[in-house]
């Protein structure tokens, strides 16, 4: 069951340049953690990720995961979601990585964008929140 977050919680999500690192399960049960850029649709976390990444073909595999959401500005404030995926999609993913450049790097486009990559945005429901 989702939760509503803290004003806190969505300010870490929405404010700065916060990294979020990103946890999955490999098939052999192992853990899987990546970092990524997120956002917030006042719902749900998001997350936008590359069509041949492993953490992809995990969350398809099993779409529990944690993620470790770091403030920037002071590493020991953090808060770790826990939760799964509900959606993943390709519709809009490129205008997103886009938002993302801005958020994260000041630019108006992706600069990492290889011909042939598909985008996806990953929405994550939010069950549990600590931190």
């Amino acid at each position: 069951m989702a939760i509503t977050l803290t004003e806190k919680q969505r300010k870490l999500l929405t404010e700065g340049k916060n990294f979020a690192h990103v946890a999955t399960i490999m098939p052999d049960g192992s853990p899987q953690v990546t970092p990524v850029w997120v956002d917030f649709d006042g719902r749900h976390i998001l997350f936008n990720t590359e069509e041949k990444r492993v953490k992809l073909r995990n969350l398809r595999r099993d779409p529990r995961v944690t993620l470790s959401v770091l403030d920037m500005g002071n590493p020991y404030d953090f808060v770790e979601f826990r939760g799964r995926v509900v959606e993943m999609t390709t519709e809009g993913a490129d205008a997103h990585i886009d938002a993302m450049a801005k958020k994260y790097l000041g630019q108006e486009t992706y600069p990492f964008s290889r011909p042939g990559d598909v985008r996806v945005i990953v929405k994550i429901e939010v069950t549990a929140a600590t931190g």
